[in-house]
């Protein structure tokens, strides 16, 4: 998925480099798989029922799954209902994934580069 923040953050820390780092690419370049979905109808699958008016369909949630089977996980909601977007969820829950995955990635980094 397509991050103009996350591009943005990259653009920023790849200019002002002068050693190894963990870039976007190197850990986009390690997702498998992205899957996305909304809590309420994982609730709808899991449970058979869905209430009117339920919070849960505003929490957006990505799964990346890594070429080496690890996997993380990224959400979002808005805090009012009225500014929920599909397509906006997902991006950031996306972000929110990636997000997690950099402190893994430079540790990794880190350890390869003190051996």
């Amino acid at each position: 998925m397509h991050s103009d923040t996350l591009k943005a953050t990259e653009e920023y820390s790849a200019a002002k480099a002068t050693h190894p780092r963990v870039s976007l690419g190197d850990m986009e370049g390690k997702i498998e798989r992205e899957l996305y979905f909304n809590a309420a109808d994982m609730e709808q699958k899991c449970h058979g029922s869905a209430s009117s008016n339920n919070p849960l369909a505003l929490l957006t949630i990505c799964i990346l799954v890594m070429r080496n089977g690890f996997t993380v996980i990224g959400k979002s909601a808005p805090a009012s209902p009225e500014n929920f977007d599909e397509e906006k969820g997902k991006r950031f829950a996306y972000e929110d994934a990636i997000k997690q995955l950099w402190p893994l990635e430079g540790y990794a980094l880190r350890e390869k580069l003190a051996a």
